[in-house]
């Protein structure tokens, strides 16, 4: 052993620690991290920005981790369907404007003109009662008083079922002295005359009917005619007439 006395230090210079073993040592993981597999040395903040690095890189993140996208994708469809459904109703509520009104046009056409194949068949009863009015005497006082009676009797009904018709819109046509039309007049014949208008009317066979605007039956009618045979601008295509 040394006996040698051991130096002090001069006086004025600090004595150096000697070094605690007690004091914790520097390059030592803190407690708890160990565990973790940290390394004492290693930058533990460079790892807490290599994590706010990554969570900072998606912008599409909300407050709580949501992402945006996800919200506003079902809210774009839904706005797309809504606008879907919006156009089906527009279009279902013009297509059932469209069939009432078709349905009254209908129903007007209906009422207006659905007695049309009626109309036609009756018009002969009426042609036969005019005939029959036409027939009677003008003179009545030399005759029986039963004969009076009867065609008084005809006459009545000739005037009642004329007023009936009209009601209804069927009227009749006389085209006497008219200019030929061969939209409601049929030319039976050809008059030659001076003392009328070529293509002028001169006689009616049998009157027309309409009903409203439409034509029932054409008038049947002689039209004039120039008496060298030449034919006047009215009666061209009189043949054709009541079609």
């Amino acid at each position: 052993m040394d006996d040698t006395p051991e130096k002090s230090p001069p006086e004025g210079v600090p004595q150096e620690d000697a070094p605690n073993a007690d004091a914790p040592n520097a390059d030592a993981p803190p407690e708890g991290l160990d565990g973790l597999g940290v390394d004492g040395g290693s930058d533990v903040v460079g790892g807490s920005e290599g994590l706010g690095s990554e969570s900072l890189g998606s912008e599409s993140l909300g407050p709580e981790g949501l992402n945006l996208d996800d919200i506003l994708d079902p809210l774009s469809n839904l706005q797309a369907e809504c606008d879907a459904l919006k156009d089906q109703i527009l279009r279902s509520a013009a297509e059932v404007e469209n069939t009432r009104r078709r349905a009254e046009r209908d129903v007007a056409q209906a009422r207006k003109y659905g007695h049309t194949a009626f109309a036609r068949d009756l018009l002969a009863v009426v042609e036969n009662i005019n005939r029959a009015v036409e027939s009677l005497p003008e003179q009545r006082d030399t005759l029986d008083e039963a004969v009076k009676n009867l065609v008084i009797g005809v006459e009545m009904v000739s005037r009642e079922l004329d007023a009936v018709l009209g009601r209804h819109g069927i009227t009749r046509i006389m085209p006497l002295g008219a200019k030929f039309d061969p939209s409601q007049h049929q030319a039976m014949f050809e008059v030659p005359t001076d003392e009328a208008e070529p293509g002028q009317i001169v006689q009616v066979a049998q009157s027309g009917w309409m009903l409203h605007d439409r034509l029932l039956t054409p008038a049947m009618v002689g039209v004039a005619k120039a008496p060298n045979g030449e034919k006047g601008d009215g009666a061209k295509g009189a043949k054709g007439g009541g079609k």
